[in-house]
């Protein structure tokens, strides 16, 4: 009998500026292509730092997908597929999750599955991500990325 394993890809930068991102502004990334490697799951990764003054106690990061189910035509959220800043309305978007940033001067990172915000049925072949700053301050000019590692399956 076969066995199904995870196999994982590499991990490869989503095109995100998240340096200088100003509290209370979202930034979209640019979209990323499913249509070659055709993963079925992804696990998203963001970094961001909190500037030197100013971070609230209760300051956080919102994280949120966005798709396409037309190849890349139009987007879910009324993103635009670019890196760039995002205007339209979030609650349009897919919650991915949030990061507690409630500290000055710190690195916050976290892990996101992205199968599972787009309920396991497996990743569409265009989509990206949105970042919200609710920290209470400018994001640091450092530090700010994103990236992915795609999941898709072997038979041993």
């Amino acid at each position: 009998m076969a066995t199904i394993n995870q196999l994982y890809g590499t991990s490869t930068a989503i095109t995100l500026t998240l340096t200088s991102l100003t509290n209370t502004s979202l930034r979209q990334s640019a979209v990323v292509s499913n249509t070659s490697d055709k993963f079925m799951d992804a696990k998203v990764h963001v970094r961001v730092k909190t500037n030197a003054s100013g971070t609230s106690a209760t300051g956080l990061v919102n994280v949120f997908a966005y798709a396409s189910a037309d190849a890349g035509t139009t987007y879910s959220g009324g993103a635009s597929g670019s890196d760039a800043a995002y205007t339209a309305n979030k609650d349009n978007l897919i919650y991915l999750g949030s990061i507690a940033t409630v500290a000055n001067s710190t690195t916050y990172d976290d892990l996101f599955n992205l199968g599972a915000a787009f309920g396991f049925a497996g990743i569409p072949e265009k989509w990206g991500i949105v970042v919200e700053n609710l920290s209470g301050a400018t994001l640091d000019a450092s530090v700010g990325s994103a990236w992915y590692q795609g999941i898709s399956a072997t038979v041993a």
